[in-house]
């Protein structure tokens, strides 16, 4: 048919084309000519795109299906070598390990997690308990003479200890100390004051490390204490309590020995035979005693046990009388220039005599007088009195209260060293 209706080409600028005429194509299908999809009668081809080489693998053929399939069992049995040998050496190093972490020489098991820092709780500050038995504990000594055990304290770097003549009474050439650490030193003894019951000897060893000294006037009833010392043998013992009384005066020895007399440090921190000449430290880390003397219930001097009572010499006192021995090989012996008597029971010390160019007779005293009271500290009997009066250096001015029959009066005395 060649109606307008069913004409397949695309129309031209001309309404009729005339034959034989060339036609304008119309604007409205701009390239048709060429164009095979639009113009049924233009020339048309299909041309294949020719392969450019990319220098790629070539393509895998495909595999056929009918072929025989590879057998899986070698690679199951490279599996199961690995495995093994995976485990072999794991259990090796678990081994390894648990000798290191877990066990103990000898392949005991050991308890508790390891590689752990210290804790907080357990790094003691230099003023705990803890801190003060570190710093003096180097400085104590275990005393041996003749096969008895007591204690001191080193002082200086020279080697000179501290100790009660308790202690070194009847030392021959086997005195000799022993160190915290547990090596042992000869010692020789310096000197002695039976009295005040105070010694010192001297050992030969390098790298001493000498305690610090304290003040005994500035401790106070209450104030933490710790005992250091050998008691009953068990070397390198310490013990804790507190200041119980201050100027506990007070006499001991034996009847027919050396009578000695401590206006004491009384303490209830426990000290047994053994702690004799060991250190007293206040809660600082600093000496104000020497352990010397304990109370018990009945029973002899040799069994003796800590009941709580407990009496140290002040530091004061002993390092007056431990330097006088060093410098002169003899401590001086502080006294007041009168006899008291010692066998009665009243309140205070009666004077029994008076010497005539003594200290009591320069502050007026007199035969019979009573001494109640010396520098404030109250006196029950002569043997206060005695012992107060040691506890002071010579040339020390002592305020007194004495009674002279039925009045009192207060005078000062210069006390003296003694010229025996």
């Amino acid at each position: 048919m060649t109606d307008g209706w069913n004409w397949s080409r695309p129309p031209t600028s001309s309404a009729y084309p005339v034959p034989g005429e060339p036609q304008q194509p119309s604007p409205w299908w701009s390239g048709g000519q060429a164009d095979p999809w639009r113009d049924p009668y233009a020339p048309s081809a299909v041309v294949l795109p020719t392969p450019q080489s990319t220098g790629g693998p070539p393509l895998e053929t495909p595999p056929n299906p009918d072929a025989p399939r590879r057998s899986f069992a070698p690679i199951l049995m490279i599996c199961l070598v690995t495995a093994l040998l995976a485990g072999g050496v794991g259990g090796t190093l678990g081994f390894l390990f648990a000798i290191k972490g877990g066990y103990a020489e000898g392949g005991r098991t050991q308890l508790g997690a390891s590689g752990q820092g210290v804790p907080e709780s357990a790094q003691r500050a230099p003023e705990s308990a803890g801190g003060v038995v570190e710093r003096v504990q180097p400085s104590v000594v275990t005393v041996r003479v003749s096969g008895a055990i007591g204690s001191g304290f080193v002082v200086s770097t020279e080697g000179y200890v501290i100790t009660n003549d308790h202690v070194v009474e009847g030392a021959d050439d086997t005195l000799s100390v022993s160190f915290h650490d547990g090596s042992t030193a000869a010692a020789t003894l310096v000197g002695r004051d039976p009295e005040s019951d105070l010694a010192v000897i001297k050992v030969a060893k390098e790298g001493l490390i000498p305690v610090t000294l304290g003040n005994s006037d500035e401790i106070a009833v209450g104030d933490p204490v710790l005992a250091f010392g050998s008691p009953l043998a068990l070397v390198n013992t310490v013990t804790a309590g507190i200041v119980s009384a201050l100027d506990r005066t007070i006499q001991a020895g034996e009847e027919t020995g050396t009578r000695r007399y401590y206006a004491a440090i009384q303490t209830d921190a426990a000290v047994n035979q053994g702690n004799s000449g060991g250190p007293l430290v206040d809660g600082a880390g600093r000496v104000v005693g020497v352990n010397s003397v304990i109370r018990s219930v009945g029973g002899t001097t040799a069994e003796a046990g800590n009941i709580g009572l407990a009496f140290a010499i002040p530091i004061n006192q002993a390092k007056r009388i431990a330097e006088d021995i060093i410098d002169t090989g003899k401590a001086r012996r502080t006294v007041i220039g009168a006899e008291v008597m010692t066998g009665e029971s009243s309140t205070g010390a009666r004077l029994q005599s008076v010497q005539p160019a003594g200290p009591a007779a320069g502050a007026g005293l007199k035969a019979g007088d009573v001494i109640t009271k010396l520098d404030g500290h109250p006196l029950e009997d002569g043997i206060g009195l005695i012992a107060m009066v040691r506890k002071y250096a010579p040339g020390s001015v002592v305020a007194v209260e004495y009674r002279r029959g039925s009045k009192t009066a207060s005078a000062s005395v210069t006390l003296a060293a003694d010229t025996n």
